[in-house]
């Protein structure tokens, strides 16, 4: 069972509401942390917040066993590791010894009483237990308390939006198809491992590593040759992509001979087994697309490609840039107001920016009043700069290609360059986004994915929010002074 927090404060234990902060402080972390002490100390917000909390994390579970993190525990740990693009190693180690981030989870002691030590996996096994669904209902209200509680919003206050998109990264390396032949192999190996040293009675692999190392040795060799220059290049590449092939051809008929041999004992036996099959299926696939591209020469079709075999989801983005010309990932459109808060983001699946702006006008025009809004040309599209000039006084959509008088006069406009040069300030916003560590994922699993994302906004609008606390706060010393 969970609690919200530690409903009775321990001898020398401090108070969250006392967690000191000074005002002087231009650091991220405590322009965080300032954020979530302001949003604790909301009586209205920190209900929100902690329904939200154990509406996700507790639900269907029984009210019995060993108590773990309290939930405003795990939402720190969470926005402190996004906040500071950090990994689970230092989060551990600022949870035990940062003292202010402590004091704000509520578990610092003064006066010599015992500390409370939290363990490096209690912490990656708690974060984890964060949703995708949950932080996005978090962060709305994030937004709404920045907007009224902080940057002193009007309801009447119509905003100014700007919307653009970015890649976020995958961590995988550069793909090519022999080397992801190469990780299906590898893989194979390493599910097979386990299954020999589970059963004595496997037969037939005990050079299973020597395997591996041939392969890999080919792959290494044709790497090379397809790389470097030379007499007679065409020649030496097929026949160095020919020993690969044929290599790689017996490692699978091998498995897939022995495959129906293998034990099933248990429900660890399955799943090595039904995993064993998938990368199998994989390697047959990888053989194919080598043999077609490097001995017949074609061109293989973009929807036949993967450019990871364990992440999945992993698309190949042209950015029409010289550097980086290619990134490997998902992009991600944000939609920012005039205080730099992002209230819109959608992940987008095989999508260009002009598919989602319907999708995100519907979203964000129920929630808003929207008196300005501006987008790069990649979401230009007739029908959505119509559609959305009957709901947005002032759509700044420059048009992608060439531009008729009406057009030209209407970009020519004070008010159409004013508002454009401005659409530069979310170029920062998604400079700063990346810092909060939406550059690349270091997390598996489209599931986990999703999940960081939802984090890295939350954690950046928690910054901005503690930000102009702070800002506030010295000027007031200003005043008093």
């Amino acid at each position: 069972m969970r609690n919200r927090f530690a409903q009775q404060l321990s001898i020398g234990q401090i108070p969250i509401e006392e967690t000191p902060i000074s005002s002087k402080s231009k650091n991220a972390l405590h322009e965080l942390l300032i954020a979530l002490r302001e949003l604790f100390c909301t009586p209205e917000y920190n209900e929100k917040i902690f329904y939200i909390l154990d509406k996700h994390i507790n639900c269907n579970k029984k009210e019995t066993g060993r108590p773990g993190l309290d939930l405003w525990i795990i939402f720190v740990l969470a926005q402190v590791r996004l906040c500071l693009n950090t990994s689970y190693d230092m989060l551990h180690d600022l949870a035990n010894n940062h003292h202010t981030m402590r004091c704000l989870m509520g578990i610092a002691h003064e006066f010599g009483y015992p500390r409370t030590e939290l363990e490096y996996q209690n912490i990656y096994d708690n974060v984890s237990l964060v949703s995708d669904d949950m932080i996005k209902e978090i962060n709305e209200l994030i937004v709404d308390f920045g907007h009224k509680e902080v940057f002193k919003k009007k309801e009447t206050t119509p905003l100014h939006l700007k919307s653009d998109s970015f890649v976020v990264e995958s961590n995988v390396h550069f793909p090519t198809d022999y080397n992801l032949l190469f990780d299906c192999a590898g893989k194979c190996v390493s599910i097979l491992k386990k299954l020999v040293q589970k059963h004595d009675q496997i037969k037939g692999w005990r050079k299973i590593d020597d395997w591996k190392a041939q392969i890999k040795g080919l792959m290494r060799e044709l790497g090379k040759t397809s790389s470097s220059g030379g007499k007679n290049k065409e020649k030496r590449l097929k026949s160095t992509a020919s020993k690969y092939l044929k290599k790689a051809r017996v490692f699978c008929l091998k498995l897939e001979n022995d495959l129906p041999l293998f034990p099933m004992d248990d429900a660890f036996d399955l799943s090595c087994i039904v995993t064993l099959e998938h990368f199998i299926m994989l390697l047959k696939k990888h053989i194919d697309l080598v043999e077609r591209r490097i001995l017949k020469q074609e061109i293989i079709p973009h929807e036949e490609k993967m450019f990871s075999i364990f992440e999945t989801y992993t698309q190949w983005v042209n950015k029409g840039k010289s550097r980086p010309s290619v990134e490997l990932g998902k992009k991600l459109s944000i939609t920012t107001d005039q205080y730099n808060l992002i209230v819109d983001y959608q992940l987008m699946n095989n999508q260009q920016d002009r598919d989602i702006v319907i999708e995100v006008a519907d979203r964000i025009l129920q929630k808003y009043i929207v008196v300005s809004w501006s987008l790069d040309k990649g979401y230009w599209n007739k029908e959505n700069k119509l559609l959305l000039q009957l709901e947005v006084a002032n759509v700044i959509m420059p048009k992608l290609g060439k531009r008729n008088q009406m057009e030209l006069e209407e970009e020519r406009t004070r008010k159409f360059k004013r508002l454009k040069n401005k659409h530069s300030t979310i170029e920062s916003n998604i400079n700063e986004l990346e810092h909060r560590g939406l550059d690349r994922c270091p997390d598996r699993g489209i599931i986990h994915f999703t999940r960081y994302i939802s984090l890295g906004v939350c954690a950046y609008n928690l910054k901005k929010i503690g930000r102009k606390i702070l800002e506030d706060q010295r000027t007031e010393l200003k005043r008093a002074a």
